[in-house]
């Protein structure tokens, strides 16, 4: 199993950064453009996703189309929740999405645990490729996201 931490600092109210980063319509907006990441029916397709709903998404990694779904296992506003894949090309992957107030501002935390399938083979190509190429998918997500509330906070101000 391999574990992915990140963390990024962003210019807004701790509730703020928990409900963006739960916002369906928002993710594909914060992910990579060529992964053409679009939410599917069987699941919540817009707005705040709550506890024990369950997202399905499609979207292409490696060259290959792909579909994951998730459910919200967990949720205490504004600190933190968890979604855990239900289905998908893992073996097994969890996203815990963490939230500290800070000096004017917010600490947001995103730890994912994963495996790749296939024994072996699927450990080997996690050491070489899938743990960096996660890594700088979330390492994205995070500045986009960052941007996207910053904005949006600042706007509201106004």
């Amino acid at each position: 199993m391999s574990i992915v931490r990140e963390e990024i600092w962003v210019r807004a109210p701790i509730e703020y950064c928990f409900d963006a980063a739960r916002d369906i319509g928002l993710h594909p907006h914060t992910v990579w453009p060529r992964t053409k990441e679009r939410t599917l029916t069987g699941g919540r397709r817009d707005g705040l996703m709550e506890k024990g709903e369950t997202v399905v998404f499609e979207a292409v990694h490696f060259g290959v189309r792909q579909r994951l779904e998730s459910v919200a296992e967990q949720m205490e506003r504004p600190d933190f929740f968890v979604d855990r894949m239900r289905r998908g090309a893992f073996k097994k992957m969890m996203h815990r999405h963490e939230f500290e107030r800070s000096e004017d501002g917010t600490i947001v935390r995103d730890i994912l645990e994963f495996s790749a399938p296939l024994g072996p083979i699927g450990r080997l190509f996690d050491a070489l490729v899938l743990k960096r190429y996660m890594t700088a998918f979330i390492r994205y997500r995070q500045h986009a996201l960052k941007q996207k509330v910053e904005e949006m906070y600042s706007q509201e101000r106004q």
